[in-house]
């Protein structure tokens, strides 16, 4: 990683953008801070690993597709990174089967916590010369799915612990003191991390931040108020984004053990994250050393966040993988139970197809866990990559607990002690979570664009506004005279492009299925240039109000990058009903992005994966406990 971040009051080509446009100097001046931020985020890492240097930059815009940056590889786990995980598996297991997993107050109660801690949990992300493991962190996300497939919220407070807590924060941005002081603590889990960023007025819109830190001696003096912060509770260190002037900033902050006049929880009732502890934090005056503050120069606050928020996606992939195996594991038996007409729903093609598709998307969210977990141990940045994870782990969860799950079981879903109807806000908040998804893939597509349009764009933008020309017309001869320097580039790369501006992707060998998808999905991701340019030259400085435009072809470009993901992951795989699923959900792509509607013999393939895995063909869920048959009519 590189050491320099870009100076912060730079114009940056959005904001420039912005203004041309005509928004006012508000808009642009907070949009061009969020731009910032991310330019920041992006030269913490040497160039070969940015953006531009990611495989879905380079699928999209080189010649030559990047057909190894799209492999996963093996994902190897230190034998004390083992250890620990086989440890923490069993503490858990454990305290399911006695019933001591939750507290009075139905959280994951303390004895829960305090065992983990003995077994290492809370250190799986830290550095050993700090006191923990420094596990991969591909090896970390694929752990975390199995222990989804325990307990889902224990695999949440890892995440928020490591990921998106106080631990990245040091690790990558924190001075070796701010390292010896806090690292230790949140490794042996003597103080748990949560990240204080949301606040009443700022979700999606992190320029409207509130609290504040005023340097007085010693301290930062802290007024203001956060609100959903997960792990916010009394004793726990926490990573503070607040506005030191007027520039967000961070500061790891020390909860107190007790309330007092300079700081209090907020609670209040929710829906999801219900088994953990999930708060406001309410600061009046609240004193937090100076020497706390995080080096600014390399990257302001929201800098930080957004560095931390690519782990918190992968994480939130490997959960959904953890909890949809747990729904198919809980399918299998009500199917078979449930009996219709004089035969088990199980023989149906419609319930085959269910678990079918279920399967499908469990590979997707499994390949993404480890494409993604290895391109962030390889030092890249990841950005567009783990959106990718994000946005199809949270929206497959939500179909797997809504169209699969729930529809199989009919109204014995809505049963107390069911698994959809206690945990239903929990399958549905991560599509909110680390960013919601329409507004992860407005800056997926923006991120693909920005270079193109500071290449060939902008120049001719800041020539157009030079000439006072809101509307040029090439037909003018003066107008086609004015733009003919800034215009020649663009015409050049354009026109290579309309003759064949790149070559096609030669991957290694795959199962002729897999081949196929892998070919359509790369080809269409190079086809994709023009269209990203097309959707560009159409609106211009109007682009950033096309958010239906921009939304709809980043979903499509984000499935591409899935197909071929999962094409390449699943040809590493012996298991035949793991290529298998990993055919169909490449199949449901294609039909998605061609409006082919699907086959006969699509719907044979389908409901025969079904019919393997209900008949117990689908190892990944071997060994998940299931829950009894609620209401069961035999009996």
């Amino acid at each position: 990683m590189s050491s320099t971040a870009p100076e912060a009051d730079n114009t940056t080509f959005v904001e420039e953008a912005l203004k041309l446009s005509g928004k006012t100097v508000e808009e642009a001046s907070k949009t061009g801070a969020v731009d910032r931020a991310d330019e920041q985020v992006d030269s913490l890492y040497d160039r070969m690993y940015q953006t531009t240097g990611s495989p879905v930059y380079r699928a999209v815009w080189e010649s030559k597709f990047p057909v190894a940056l799209f492999e996963s590889g093996s994902v190897d786990v230190p034998p004390q990174s083992q250890a620990v995980m086989d440890a923490s598996l069993e503490v858990v297991r454990l305290h399911k089967q006695n019933g001591t997993l939750r507290d009075a107050q139905d959280k994951v109660s303390p004895d829960v916590l305090n065992d983990l801690s003995q077994a290492g949990y809370w250190g799986l992300l830290v550095d050993q010369q700090y006191g923990g493991q420094g596990t991969p962190f591909a090896a970390f996300a694929r752990f975390l799915t199995r222990m989804a497939c325990i307990d889902a919220s224990v695999a949440g407070l890892a995440s928020v612990h490591g990921c998106i807590g106080a631990v990245d924060p040091l690790r990558t941005f924190g001075n070796e003191d701010q390292k010896q002081h806090h690292l230790p603590l949140l490794a042996s889990g003597k103080r748990l991390s949560g990240f204080a960023l949301t606040e009443p007025c700022a979700g999606s819109d992190l320029t409207a931040l509130r609290t504040r830190a005023k340097l007085d001696g010693d301290d930062y003096i802290i007024n203001g108020e956060k609100l959903f912060i997960t792990n916010a509770v009394l004793g726990s260190t926490i990573a503070l984004v607040c506005l030191i002037d007027d520039r967000p900033a961070v500061l790891i902050a020390d909860l107190p053990d007790a309330e007092n006049d300079q700081f209090q929880l907020v609670t209040y009732g929710l829906h999801a994250l219900k088994h953990l502890h999930n708060n406001g934090l309410l600061f009046n005056n609240f004193r937090v050393p100076k020497q706390n503050l995080l080096n600014p120069s390399r990257g302001d606050g929201l800098t930080i966040a957004y560095h931390g928020l690519n782990r918190g996606r992968i994480a939130l992939c490997a959960t959904a993988s953890g909890n949809m195996r747990v729904m198919l594991a809980n399918m299998l038996p009500w199917a078979r139970h449930r009996r219709t007409y004089g035969a088990a729903t199980v023989t149906r093609e419609l319930v085959r197809r269910r678990i079918g598709r279920m399967a499908a998307l469990i590979v997707g969210c499994d390949a993404l866990t480890d494409w993604c977990g290895r391109l962030l141990d390889e030092g890249y940045r990841g950005e567009m990559e783990c959106t990718v994870a994000k946005v199809f782990g949270s929206e497959s969860q939500k179909e797997a607990a809504i169209e699969l799950f729930m529809k199989t079981h009919g109204g014995r879903a809505f049963l107390h002690g069911h698994v959809f109807g206690d945990d239903i806000h929990e399958f549905l908040a991560p599509c909110i979570y680390e960013g919601e998804g329409e507004m992860l893939g407005l800056g997926f597509l923006k991120s693909l664009i920005k270079e193109h349009g500071r290449t060939y764009y902008e120049p001719i933008g800041k020539t157009l506004a030079a000439a006072g020309l809101k509307k040029p017309n090439p037909l003018n001869p003066l107008h086609a005279w004015t733009l003919r320097k800034a215009l020649v580039p663009y015409m050049k790369w354009r026109v290579s492009q309309q003759l064949g501006g790149w070559s096609r992707a030669q991957f290694p060998s795959l199962p002729s299925n897999l081949a196929a998808h892998a070919d359509f999905a790369a080809e269409q991701l190079q086809k994709s240039r023009l269209t990203v340019d097309n959707l560009m030259r159409t609106h211009q400085l109007k682009l950033a109000d096309r958010q239906c435009a921009m939304s709809a072809l980043s979903t499509r470009i984000q499935n591409l990058v899935l197909m071929v993901a999962v094409s390449l992951w699943a040809g590493r795989q012996e298991d035949e009903v793991v290529q298998a699923a990993s055919d169909i959900l490449c199949r449901d792509i294609r039909h998605s992005h061609t409006g082919v509607r699907p086959s006969n013999s699509y719907y044979r393939a389908v409901t025969r994966l079904g019919e393997t895995i209900a008949e117990g063909g689908y190892r990944a869920i071997a060994g998940i406990d299931t829950d009894e048959i609620l209401m069961n009519y035999e009996n």
